[in-house]
């Protein structure tokens, strides 16, 4: 590593701006992405994402500068470590964002490597790269999201509960569907899952594939029924989500996904992580989010976007469960207490949650094996790096402040101070190898 690298700098990231987004400074993106002087909010434009990596689309650079992250990489590989130099030339193996959702995102899964490569070759107009997509969310703010298909029950109940659902499906289908699920539930084993997948994937399909106009009519029917009662809908009830998103995308059949998906709502701090092939909508809210380095979305509805419903449908594993099930939970990461690890089943990336609430309160955090890159969401504090070895650039001690984003070097220990009365908060996402997953458990 040349002596002009140190292993912590700042970095210069993209802000996304995408209809869904929230408005202006009501954006926690463009929040964040002005702590850069380079960027200025516009008060009518909608900021989505905030991208922290190597993505082509969205790149980070070395704050101030032209040079891009990827090309500091590839000219220092020992800030990646060797391993990672080597298998991503360059680039990190995940994409860091923060989304600020104002209006629903897409019905939507993303494939796993397999598929990724066969759609990239096939459709690379659409398709842009050959990688897989899991991602996990943690909610900076009440975050609401639609993720994985709900017990199957529950799906069974709500074509007895809404006639416009059961009409759309038709009376024979949604029998069947029942019949079926009933029959899964007495068949123990896996051969009771997979009869309660084949009914799933049957009902689904039949609803993602009906007649546009068989959807509207129903849904028209849905919605003035919704309206007659001239009651209000409490926040959060399913009868709420279903007009207020219905006035964003009227008569789209993503509105039918709900009856089928869990709705959950996160506080800050929970987090869901979403493999590869499992359905999912983010409907409101900010979150930071973590992905394998990729931007394959395969969407079905809630969408001006190209819809792939028949690949969608195939691709899905319909597993069902539980909206709780669907949630991972942070684990506590070092002896202070201030620090949660979300460590999904995957290889790519985990993310750390540092939370200090005093000023002068102090965390250190004892460095990846591979690259890391920290965002603070929160407060005003003082990042320090540590040398790991002689041999090191010099100790970095920067004033951070909420928005900065700093990259940090493998095998790089640093520790974060409180300075300001609200304290600090940073969320630090880090690849290590997959052998060494216990990494930061003590």
């Amino acid at each position: 590593m040349t002596a002009s690298q140190p292993a912590v700098f700042r970095l210069d990231c993209k802000a996304q701006s995408y209809d869904w987004g929230k408005i202006g400074s009501s954006s926690k993106v463009a929040k964040f992405a002005s702590s850069s002087p380079s960027f200025t909010i516009d008060d009518s434009r909608p900021y989505a994402e905030l991208w922290m990596g190597t993505h082509p689309s969205g790149p980070s650079s070395v704050y101030q500068s032209d040079k891009t992250l990827e090309s500091v990489l590839k000219a220092n590989p020992k800030l990646s470590s060797p391993y990672f130099a080597e298998r991503y030339q360059g680039r990190l193996p995940f994409l860091f964002k923060v989304l600020s959702i104002n209006k629903a995102l897409s019905i939507q899964a993303h494939p796993d490597k397999h598929l990724a490569q066969k759609l990239f070759k096939e459709r690379p107009d659409i398709y842009k790269d050959d990688n897989h997509k899991p991602e996990m969310a943690i909610a900076l703010t009440e975050f609401e999201a639609l993720c994985g298909f709900r017990p199957l029950p529950e799906i069974s109940t709500a074509l007895d509960q809404w006639p416009e659902f059961r009409s759309l499906v038709g009376d024979k289908e949604a029998t069947d569907f029942q019949d079926a699920v009933v029959r899964s539930q007495s068949i123990d084993g896996i051969r009771g899952v997979k009869e309660g997948r084949q009914a799933l994937k049957i009902l689904y399909t039949t609803v993602m594939t009906a007649e546009p106009s068989k959807v509207k009519f129903e849904l028209d029917r849905l919605v003035a029924r919704l309206g007659a009662t001239g009651s209000e809908y409490p926040l959060h009830s399913i009868e709420e989500l279903l007009l207020r998103t219905h006035a964003q995308f009227p008569g789209d059949v993503g509105l039918f996904s709900m009856f089928f998906l869990n709705y959950v709502v996160l506080k800050p701090g929970q987090a869901i992580f979403l493999a590869a092939n499992e359905p999912h909508a983010y409907l409101s809210g900010d979150c930071v989010e973590c992905m394998a380095e990729s931007d394959n979305v395969i969407r079905a509805g809630l969408t001006p976007k190209f819809k792939d419903v028949e690949v969608l449908t195939q691709m899905l594993t319909y597993q069902s469960k539980s909206s709780t099930d669907q949630l991972l939970s942070g684990v506590l990461c070092t002896p202070t207490g201030h620090s949660l690890m979300y460590d999904p089943p995957i290889e790519e990336f985990s993310v750390i949650l540092t939370t200090l609430d005093h000023p002068k309160e102090k965390e250190r955090l004892r460095g990846a094996e591979g690259p890391s890159i920290v965002i603070v969401t929160k407060g005003k504090g003082v990042i320090r790096s540590e040398k790991h070895t002689e041999s090191d650039s010099d100790v970095v001690e920067e004033i951070v402040e909420t928005g900065n984003v700093f990259f940090v070097g493998a095998n790089t220990p640093f520790s974060i101070e409180a300075l300001s009365e609200e304290g600090v908060t940073i969320y630090t996402a880090f690849s290590v190898k997959p052998d060494k997953k216990d990494h930061f458990h003590h």
